[in-house]
Parts: structure tokens; sequence; C-alpha cells
């Protein structure tokens, strides 16, 4: 299997990695710190897939540089929230390329789904430190917004990967819409990440603990998600599910096969509620009770045989419906609080409009030499052969769903098993193709490529 970083080069990236203010996003000392951790996400991702020794986590665990991560993904979070917007509603914004705000917009996604690789490993979480509290807040805020999304029907409907651009809209409009869709699939990192967190919670303090059953009431913000299911929807007869990246049909036998998805969300659901660090630690008030015991018209025969643990948590609810469990107690806790998105806020408060103007001027809006020299690094860190080893299948045709060798030899977004279902397809394939060559086509022309 290909790789992209030797242990040496990893080691490199890993100790120079900084905590940067949020002035400095998008300026070519934040772009090398990006291209870092993409190198190291693809390696990391790249052990993990190949079970080999995962260097790259151990570098974070021993170098201490989790809590940078965080920082790092956190201190996007704010710009996207922050910024972002300003930079949309500045008339006088018409960048020539909105590259570079892109790949501003893909870091947050980039880093959550390092972290969610390295922090599968107990020694991760306890190398996070008060991290970890910075951590949980995130996943709150992102699994929180979810859930809301759910509730008011306002759930993703377009993939993320194979979406077309709209025409009609500026390239400001259709980056707008991209965050939109990449947070959906932000959302669902989020929720591996808490798993993994809640699955060595013994190990990482009572204020983790408390943060995760009394501040946020974490279990009913999980239930929210088990009754909306987000990543499965109804459409068109038919039942879809999303998976990496896309929504893809179900066929009837595999209607109630759990996802990856669902096994992250019960798993996590069972260490909150089980575990004997978390027993006796959360408020079975009539709302709470109320709203755990709604997990029981969902535990079925068939869920419960495909994770049997499962049936643990279906006892424990059968007794929770004839019990009333005495509040856990009022200890005296020195409670530790997150600090890094209070910090970035306080710290910059009042200045987001003079940090955007800043930003236009020194890092979104490129001259022709900036995009060509962006354009030869980037192509330098995503290699086509390596970025193919993360698929964690074999691509499907595009008409038939087969196993796919060859892909369209235009715009290499759709793949296919044989001619027959490419020209059978090209009817519905060609105005997306059509779209995406003339994408890849312009952005050569702007940066001078020649292919």
């Amino acid at each position: 299997m290909d790789s992209v970083l030797l242990h040496g080069e990893a080691e490199g990236y890993v100790k120079n990695l900084e905590k940067m203010p949020l002035k400095d996003v998008g300026s070519p000392r934040w772009f090398r710190q990006h291209e870092y951790i993409e190198k190291l996400n693809m390696q990391a991702i790249l052990n993990a897939s190949a079970t080999q020794e995962e260097f790259v986590q151990e570098l974070f665990v021993s170098s201490g540089k989790i809590p940078t991560l965080v920082y790092e993904m956190i201190l996007i979070e704010v710009w996207k929230q922050k910024i972002f917007p300003i930079l949309c509603q500045l008339q006088d914004f018409s960048p020539k390329s909105t590259f570079p705000l892109y790949m501003v917009i893909h870091h947050e996604a980039t880093v959550i789904n390092l972290l969610e690789t390295i922090m599968f490993h107990q020694d991760s979480c306890e190398s996070a430190e008060e991290a970890v509290l910075d951590l949980v807040d995130y996943c709150h805020r992102k699994l929180t917004l979810l859930a809301g999304k759910c509730a008011r029907g306002d759930a993703p409907t377009a993939d993320r990967i194979t979406h077309a651009p709209d025409v009609d809209q500026s390239s400001v409009q259709e980056l707008q819409n991209q965050s939109a869709r990449l947070e959906f699939d932000i959302a669902l990192k989020a929720m591996s990440v808490l798993r993994y967190i809640t699955g060595h919670i013994e190990s990482l303090g009572v204020s983790v603990l408390s943060r995760l059953l009394r501040t946020h009431n974490m279990p009913c913000v999980l239930v929210q998600l088990v009754e909306h299911c987000p990543w499965s929807r109804y459409t068109e007869g038919k039942v879809e599910k999303y998976v990496e990246g896309r929504w893809q049909a179900v066929a009837p036998r595999d209607h109630l096969k759990m996802t990856q998805q669902d096994g992250q969300l019960w798993i996590a659901l069972l260490n909150l509620l089980l575990k004997p660090e978390c027993q006796g630690k959360y408020d079975y008030n009539n709302f709470n009770k109320s709203q755990v015991l709604k997990l029981r018209g969902f535990l079925t025969e068939v869920l419960i045989d495909q994770l049997p643990v499962l049936g643990e948590l279906q006892r424990f609810l059968s007794q929770l419906a004839l019990t009333d469990p005495a509040p856990p107690k009022k200890d005296l806790i020195l409670e530790q609080i997150p600090e890094m998105w209070s910090g970035i806020m306080d710290a910059n408060a009042g200045k987001w409009k003079a940090i955007a103007k800043h930003q236009i001027k020194t890092a979104f809006n490129p001259s022709d030499s900036d995009l060509r020299e962006q354009a030869q690094r980037l192509s330098q860190t995503y290699n086509l052969d390596v970025l193919e080893s993360l698929i964690p299948e074999k691509p499907k045709c595009g008409l038939c769903g087969a196993e796919a060798a060859k892909r369209c030899s235009r715009c290499q977004g759709e793949w296919y098993c044989n001619r027959e279902c490419q020209v059978k397809h090209w009817a519905k394939h060609k105005p997306a193709c059509q779209l995406m060559a003339e994408a890849t086509e312009k952005l050569q022309k702007d940066l001078s490529i020649r292919a």
C-alpha cells in the first residue's frame, strides 16, 4: 500500500503544529499547517485501515499535540460562524477563485476526521488532558444542531460528494451551500469521537463525566438522534442511507441492517447509561426518565441480534420503567471548564469585521502566481493513488451498482463496470459531467496549468 509520510516526516509535522490566532487563518503559514494536517490525516487512516503500526497516533500522544488539534478545529468553527458570513456579505468581495476559502471551510472536517482516527485509543483520550472538555463541548454543539435540524424537518437532502453546483448561484453562494452540506458529515464524525470518549470515561476524570451527564444531558441529545435517525430517509418509495458522503439506496433485505452511525450512537448511549462510572450520576427526573424510556420502542429483536450487548440496555430500561432511581448526590466538586471556545471569542470580540477585511487583503484574494503555487503544493499533497486506497470499498457502477473498474474519462467522477452501462447512464450523467469538466477546465485555465 502507498504511504503518504515516513515516520521521520510525520514526527516533524506533528512537532511543528502550533496554535495560531484567528486573524492568521488563510495565511501562508496557516496553509502550510493545513498541508501538514492533511497528510497526517491520510497517513493515520492508511495505518488504521491496514492494521499497521499507528505511528501518527503515537506521535500525537508522545508530543502532547492533541490539544493543538482540538484548538485548530474550534478555531475554524469560530471562523465559520463569525468571519465567513461577513466575507459573504461584503459587496466588494469578488475573488478570482474561492478555492482558498473552500480549503479553510474543509479544514474543520479534516481535523475531526483525524481526531476520529486517533481518539479510538485510550491513551489519546488521556493525552488530550483538559482539551477533552473542549472536545465534549464541540461534539455537543454539533449533535444538538443536527438533532434540532432533524426535529424541524431540515435534514440534508444532497450528497456532499456527488452534488453538482447550481449554475444560477454565485461562487460565494455555492461555497455557503458546500459549507452547510459539510456540517452534516462533521456532525457524524463528532458522534464517533463522542462514542470513543464515553468508552474511556473511566480514565478521564469527574469533570468530563459531569459535563456529559449534567451540563449537556447528552443521553437526551442522543435519544433525539435515535428518534430522527438523520442518516436514513424514505424518498420516492425507496429507503436510502447516508454512507461515505452520499445517499445510497438500500435493498429491501437490508432495511433493518445497522449502519456504522447506528452502532456508534447505541454504544455511546450504552456507555453513558450503564458504565459503572455513570450509574448513580445521572438524574432520572421525570423528563429525563421519559426521554430515555423512548429507547424501548427501538430495541427490537433484529437490532439486538446485530449488537447483542444492547440486551443489557433493554433489561435496564425494563427495570427503570418500574422504579424511580434516587437523584444523584450533590457532592462538592471542583469542576474544570473548557476554555478554548470562550478564549477565542473573548480575544476577538468586536474585531470580526476588521479580521474579515484583513483576510480579504492578505489571504482570500490571491494573485495568479499565488494560485499556481497553491495548486502545485496541493497536487503534491493529494496523490490520487493514495486517495483511492483510502476508499473503504471498491467503487460501484453508476448504473447497476456492480463493482466497477473504469471511470468517466472526462470528469473522472463516475465509475462503470463496462461500456454498455456507461452508454445507458450517459443521459443522466451528462449534466453533472459537463459541469465538473467545465469547472476543471476553468480552474486549469485560471491557474495556467496545462494537462
